[in-house]
Order: C-alpha cells, then sequence, then structure tokens
C-alpha cells in the first residue's frame, strides 16, 4: 500500500508498523504532528507530556518495563530533556527507545538554529537522518532493532523540510513485537557512581561496535556515477545537492550519521578528485573528515547558516543564480506577525506597553509578538520558563542596584505548566518582587492547539483532569492572585496597578479563550458571549485620531473605508472590544451577531 505523507505522519506510521506501544511529546514546531498522527493508532499509547523532559522520562520508564517507546520534540526541546537523555545511553534499554530531535536550520519558528547533532556525539547515541518520508518511516523502523540490538536509546535527527515534505511511502503491515520481561537490575536501571563507573566502560564498547555497524549500514551507501566530483551529504541538504549536481558528481548518502562510517568516506575517497560535504547547520561530518586527513571542501564555501536549498548552492559553489520572477518589492506592502483578531492576549499588552519605569520579561509563544509596535511591550525572552526566573533576576539585580524599576513577568498557560512552576516556586522561596501574568488562553495556541493539563481534555480528545492555575499558584506561595478578563480594560489595569503596587510576588491570570478554538461544552458555558458579535465605527463621529489602531487588531483599517477615518472589517472582528475602550470619541459600537 502506498500512501502520500509528510515525514511526521511517516514516523507516525514507521512507530506503527514498529510495534510501538507508548509515545509521549512535547508539542514543537516542526515535531508537533507526529504524536498528533501516532494518537491514530490504537495500538499506541500516546500522550501530551507537560515538558520534554517528562516525555522522555516517560519513553524511558516504559523501555525499562519492557515495550517499545518513542519521545519527540522540537531541537530545543532537548536541552530540556537532555537530563534523562544523557543517563538513559549509560543505562541502556529493555524494549527499544527512540528520541526524536526535529531541527530547524533557518529558524522558522525557532528562537535558535542549534544543531542537535551534537547531542549524539555528546550523549554517545547512535543517531539516524532521513532525508525523506520513505526513509523516515523505514529508518524509524530500523532504528529500534538498533536499539534493541546494542543496548541503547536511539537519537533520530529530522529537519523541518524533512518532517513537513509530502512524498510516497510504501506502507506494510505492524510488526507485533513480544513485550520483553521486566527484571530487577539495579545494577543496569540504577546509576550510583559505583554503578555508572561500569555502564561508562559498555556504552564505550557500544559506541565501538556501532561505528563497525556504520560502515556496513544500508543507510550509508555510495553511488558511483564514475565522476571526479564527489558528494558526501545526510538529511535534506543530501537530496538539494542532487538536484543541483544531477549525474555530474558521485554520492555518499550518509543515513546512520554517528558514528561516521569513517570506512566508508576512506573508500569513496579513494574514487573520486573533489569532495563536498553538504550538512546543514553545523561542519560536524566536514571536522571529522578532515581530522582522518581526507581533504574535503564543506563550510569553507557552502552557507554555514540556514538551510542548504538548491539556490543557496548553486550561488555558493557555481557562482550563478537559479532564474526567478522577481516582484516590485516597492508594490509590496510590509506585513508583520500580529496577534490575530479576537486574541485575548491584545488587551493586556496595550495595558502592559503604557506602564512606565517597567522591565518586561516575556516567554516563548504567540505573546512573544508584544515586543512589536504598537505595544512595545517586551524587553527580553530567552527560553521556555525563563520569563518568571530571569525576571526574579532582574528583579534581584534592581534591588541590589538601588534602581526603582518594576517587573513583569509574562508567560502562557501550557508554557507555565511546562516549565512555569518551577520557576515561581523560586520567586516565591527567594522573596522576590515580580509581577508574574499567566496569559490563559485554555489551549496550547501557538503550535496548533494541542491539549495540556489545563484543557480538560488529553491527546485523544478525552475528558481529563484539569489543573486549575489558580489554586496551583497559590499552593505555591504567591498570597496575591487575580483572575481577569483581558478583553476589559479598566479591570486589566486596575489588576496590573494592584500587582506593582505589592512589595511581594504577584499573579495575574488573564482567562479567554484563544480567537481560533474550537470550544468545548464547558467553553460554552464559560465564555457564552465570546466571538458573537463585532464592532463597527460611526464615521460621523470618528475624529481620525487613529487611536483605536494602538490596539494593533488586523480587523482594523484606515484611510481604505473612508478617507481619515477608520473603519472595522466586520468578517475579521471578532467583538473584543478593545478599540472600543481606546477610542477617546465613543466612535465605535457592537453589533451582535445575527
Amino acid at each position: 500500500m502506498k500512501k502520500l505523507l509528510t515525514g511526521n505522519e511517516a514516523v507516525a506510521r514507521g512507530a506503527w508498523e514498529a510495534g510501538v506501544k507508548f509515545a509521549a511529546a512535547y508539542p514543537g514546531t516542526p515535531s508537533t504532528e507526529i504524536l498528533e498522527n501516532i494518537a491514530k493508532y490504537g495500538e499506541i499509547t500516546s500522550e501530551w507530556a507537560p515538558n520534554e523532559k517528562v516525555a522522555v522520562e516517560s519513553a524511558a520508564g516504559a523501555s525499562i518495563a519492557g515495550i517499545r517507546s518513542l519521545s519527540a520534540m522540537k531541537h530545543v526541546g532537548v536541552n530540556v530533556a537532555a537530563d534523562p537523555m544523557f543517563t538513559f545511553a549509560y543505562l541502556g534499554v529493555n524494549g527499544g527507545s527512540v528520541i526524536i530531535s526535529a531541527d530547524e536550520p533557518g529558524m522558522h519558528s525557532s528562537q535558535n538554529e542549534q544543531d542537535n547533532r551534537h547531542y549524539a556525539r555528546h550523549a554517545k547515541m547512535p543517531m539516524f537522518e532521513p532525508s525523506d518520508s520513505q526513509e523516515a518511516k523505514d529508518m524509524l523502523k530500523d532504528a529500534y532493532n538498533i536499539s534493541e540490538t546494542y543496548d541503547c536509546p536511539v537519537l533520530y535527527r529530522m529537519t523541518t523540510r524533512v518532517c513537513h515534505s509530502k512524498s510516497i511511502v510504501e506502507c506494510t503491515d505492524r510488526q507485533e513485537v513480544q513485550d520483553k520481561p521486566y527484571v530487577k537490575d539495579i545494577l543496569k536501571y540504577c546509576p550510583l557512581p559505583a554503578h555508572a563507573r561500569v555502564m561508562q566502560v559498555k556504552l564505550a564498547e557500544n559506541m565501538k561496535k556501532l561505528e563497525a555497524y556504520s560502515n556496513e549500514s544500508p543507510w550509508n551507501y555510495i553511488e558511483d556515477n564514475h565522476q571526479s566530483v564527489g558528494v558526501i551529504g545526510s538529511g535534506a541538504a543530501f537530496r538539494y545537492a542532487k538536484e543541483v549536481f544531477g549525474d555530474t558528481a558521485s554520492y555518499l548518502k550518509i543515513g546512520f550519521s554517528y558514528p561516521m562510517p569513517l570506512g566508508l568516506v576512506k573508500e569513496f575517497a579513494q574514487k573520486v578528485e573533489k569532495i563536498y560535504v553538504f550538512e546543514e547547520n553545523d561542519p560536524i561530518m566536514e571536522t571529522e573528515i578532515k581530522a582522518a586527513g581526507i581533504d574535503c571542501i564543506g563550510k569553507d564555501v557552502l552557507p554555514a547558516m540556514g538551510e542548504l536549498t538548491p539556490d543557496r548552492i548553486r550561488e555558493a559553489i557555481f557562482g550563478e543564480a537559479h532564474p526567478q520572477i522577481e516582484g516590485d518589492a516597492d508594490k509590496v506592502v510590509n506585513r508583520p506577525p500580529a496577534f490575530c483578531a479576537g486574541c485575548p492576549h491584545r488587551g493586556i499588552f496595550y495595558e502592559l506597553g503604557r506602564l512606565k519605569k517597567v522591565m518586561i520579561f516575556s516567554d516563548i509563544g504567540c505573546y512573544s509578538l508584544g515586543l512589536t509596535p504598537p505595544y512595545n511591550a517586551t524587553d527580553a525572552m530567552i527560553c521556555m520558563g525563563a520569563s518568571i526566573s530571569g525576571g526574579h533576576g532582574v528583579a534581584k539585580a534592581m534591588a541590589i542596584k538601588n534602581e526603582d524599576t518594576k517587573v513583569v513577568s509574562v508567560i502562557g498557560d501550557s508554557t507555565f505548566f511546562h516549565s512555569g512552576l518551577t520557576s515561581l516556586m523560586d520567586v516565591v522561596y527567594n522573596k522576590s518582587n515580580v509581577l508574574t501574568v499567566i496569559l490563559d488562553n485554555r489551549i496550547t495556541g501557538m503550535t496548533g492547539h494541542q491539549e495540556n493539563p489545563g484543557s480538560g481534555f488529553d491527546l485523544k480528545g478525552e475528558a481529563a483532569p484539569i489543573m486549575d492555575i489558580e489554586t496551583i499558584v497559590k499552593a505555591l506561595g504567591v498570597k496575591n492572585v487575580r483572575t481577569v478578563n483581558p478583553n476589559n480594560l479598566e479591570e486589566t489595569k486596575a489588576a496590573l496597578d494592584w500587582g506593582l503596587a505589592n512589595d511581594e510576588a504577584s499573579v495575574i491570570i488573564t482567562r479567554w479563550p484563544c480567537a481560533l478554538k474550537r470550544f468545548s461544552q464547558a467553553d460554552k458555558q464559560e465564555f457564552p458571549e465570546a466571538f458573537k458579535r463585532h464592532c463597527k465605527v460611526d464615521t460621523d463621529v470618528c475624529v481620525g485620531c487613529k487611536k483605536c489602531l494602538k490596539s494593533g487588531c488586523p480587523a482594523l483599517a484606515f484611510n481604505s473605508i473612508i478617507p481619515k477615518k477608520s473603519g472595522i472589517i466586520a468578517e475579521d472582528c471578532l467583538g473584543c472590544e478593545v478599540c472600543l475602550q481606546i477610542c477617546p470619541v465613543g466612535a465605535i459600537s457592537v453589533e451582535e451577531e445575527a
């Protein structure tokens, strides 16, 4: 049976065919759809974990218990998961286990461009790198064989183009793998220092065996076109190189990339006169090949950052640009990212942007857009969970410097569950005067509306216990807590003034659903009026002051409906009424939906 699948769909199919029985992940582009598609297979128990560390720990536990397991995350999530991952490599497996890292060359939706191939070497884990959907499925199945044969978890590196591009995949039936019995073995599963020293020796021996396997792996192979130019490539970069060179080069395809198949590389080097190494991001293969005494061309010619797309390869190597249709840049309107019409973050960021002598530490999510005009309401951001602990550090520093600057930390609901709890605990425990704003839009918005511990549903859409944020915050020791409707500017401003006036930790929870959310029955009961109206402008009253535009709503239009007047695109407006409250002359009113 053949299917047209994205790489993420193919991985999910591969997990099913390989007999995987447990899978956990935290959503993050470009990896999100892996678990969403695995959830469609009833034979696999699949779940969203609060963060990537928990996902890997859960998968490790399932492996120790004797079944095949999988955990998945985007590249920055591996940083969160690194603690258990490194030790998991020492323990080894019982049932096979694969950790998927979806890297993102080009940073399309990420805060950095780290190359997680380094983790394979660092943690001493074998690694696969598929370059299309068929390989994404087939390599994953082989990864479980490698995991169980060599007693090790496997790192599986995807990239954005492999995750999201579609190609034809030959599918097969599910392989029912015999569960392995769990046998208590503290020497294997309890890494006390004395035990870990033995584990370390076993791990080193495994890597030697895996290096021998790498040179014989079917995923590493030579395509000899009897040409003087040779190309060594992995992942999507290999496909890009083939598109550029075609039959004018010979190829060494690297699919099982760590340990490197240096024996095969040396064999290939004898067949060609010049070698190009194509790898996205860091020169990991290039460095190792050169260290083996083999001359090659890599990042000294090819771009060191971003995707190695065919057009970039042609320009770097041949100095020629592929013919393209050029548009008129002067006619293209600049459209920076913006909050959606009806977004519940609009009101809080409007009010945050008006505050004086306040440092705003934001987190990673839709609300990262609060840094852009017209709000200009963000001073710093690092990673998930860092807004609270980073804000704590700023507050302590301001106190040390005797500077009268208040700190506001902004974080989303899913991100709070991910890694904000321990940060807020730090604020309370170390008596920090930070105002934390938790934006509860009732869903994990940024990555495509995945459920989280506060939404009331699990990955499969089944009812789940709700982790109430206000109850949790109070349990962590925060005495000053308020929950507000962020669309009500007066209520929101009053809450901010209250929080900033306190001389100890305070928390404001903004509670209103994402404008794109599919409402549950509970949502309909709690927010019966949400998104059932829209606003309109009385152009006779409007004075053209443009103050409504400070809401940043894309449903507003100035000078397009009537010259020098504001207008509202009714089809886009969801009636949050933020612009209505900003208008100084009362020119905006509400219309109920018919």
